[in-house]
């Protein structure tokens, strides 16, 4: 059974999301996906939500 780790990044700078994706892919988490949040004023995302899967270690 998979267990899911989201990292909330307030900062969606190129080299932020890096350093979250490299660190917790480390860790022997697998990237599953990225979800955006927007601002209705502006284009750009104002935060994401970076999801994680592992198989559950029992």
């Amino acid at each position: 059974m998979p267990v899911y780790k989201v990292v909330e990044v307030s900062s969606v700078a190129e080299d932020t999301l890096e350093e979250i994706l490299n660190e917790w892919t480390a860790k022997g988490w697998r990237f599953d996906g990225m979800q955006f949040a927007m601002r209705e004023s502006s284009k750009r995302p104002s935060m994401a939500f970076v999801i994680f899967t592992r198989e559950e270690v029992k």
